[in-house]
Parts: structure tokens; C-alpha cells; sequence
């Protein structure tokens, strides 16, 4: 499988991006105005994306589900090629970053907020019951009689 993920730019980049790969390079009296790069830091999150001369601020960021990408051949029989499951977004300069690492809402509006509406949350636990049932699995790794140990947990109910 290939290596993929998303890249998600403004309207404007988007234009100016779609303008360059409709442009042959050869017509181009300079060719550092069809450049496109991407650099990230060092932690690795957070890029600069460069069309041309101009640079944007871009980061890193894992979408809340994985996200199949297909391709075909003969428009009737899709191949799988890549499970995507992070998108580099692009912003303008005066855009705030997004906050972590996840990006909270997906790729399309039904998915808004999806980490939080669609996923199963975490339950809440006892952390005393949790700590007494790790003591109770440690006694009977010991050797300790599983009766008494469910008499005394049903009493502690």
C-alpha cells in the first residue's frame, strides 16, 4: 500500500496550486514561482508549506477515524491503496493554530466534533475498586482461595 494524507489549504492557496499544475512547467518563465515545499520542525507537528516565494504556516494532525483512499483503472473496480489517517493543514499567516494533535471534526460536516458525538466515551472507574480487584487478581495468582475473595468483594459492594 501507498503512503498518503491529506492536505488541506485555504481557498486562496487552493487556486494558486490548481493554476500551477494546470500550467506546464516548461512555459514558466521561472521556475521557483511553480515550487511547492513542505518542511516540518523538529517535533515534527508543526510545517512550513511554500508555494513559489510565499510561505504558510501548516501542521500536522491526526484525524479522528482512519480514512480509506481507493483508486481505479477502468472507472468500475475500486483498489484500495492507503488507510489515511492524518491531514497536514494549511492556514494563513494570521490563522490560529489548531490546538493538539487531533484534529477534532474530520473531513466532512457530518463528522464534527466526531470524537466526541460518535465514539464510545470512557468509562468511568473507581480508582479504590480498581486498586482492590488488582490486590484480589495478585492473591489469586498467589494461590488464595477464589471464594473467600468473592465473599469479601460482594461485601464490600
Amino acid at each position: 500500500m501507498e503512503e498518503q494524507f491529506i492536505l488541506r489549504v485555504p481557498p486562496s492557496v487552493a487556486e494558486r496550486i490548481e493554476r500551477l499544475m494546470n500550467e506546464s512547467t516548461a512555459s514558466s518563465s521561472n521556475p521557483h514561482e511553480a515550487s511547492l515545499d513542505l518542511s516540518f520542525s523538529e517535533d515534527g507537528r508543526n510545517d512550513t508549506f511554500m508555494i513559489g516565494n510565499e510561505s504558510f504556516p501548516a501542521s500536522l494532525l491526526d484525524l479522528p477515524a482512519v480514512v480509506e483512499s481507493y483508486k481505479t483503472y477502468d472507472d468500475s473496480v475500486l483498489i484500495k491503496t492507503a488507510d489515511v489517517g492524518q491531514m497536514i493543514m494549511v492556514r494563513e499567516e494570521n490563522d490560529p493554530a489548531p490546538e493538539g494533535v487531533e484534529y477534532k471534526h474530520g473531513l466532512t460536516p457530518p463528522m464534527r466534533d466526531a470524537r466526541r458525538r460518535r465514539f464510545r466515551r470512557e468509562p468511568d472507574l473507581n480508582a479504590e475498586l480498581v486498586n482492590q480487584v488488582e490486590k484480589h487478581l495478585i492473591s489469586i495468582m498467589h494461590g488464595v482461595s477464589v471464594s473467600i475473595l468473592l465473599f469479601s468483594s460482594l461485601a464490600t459492594c
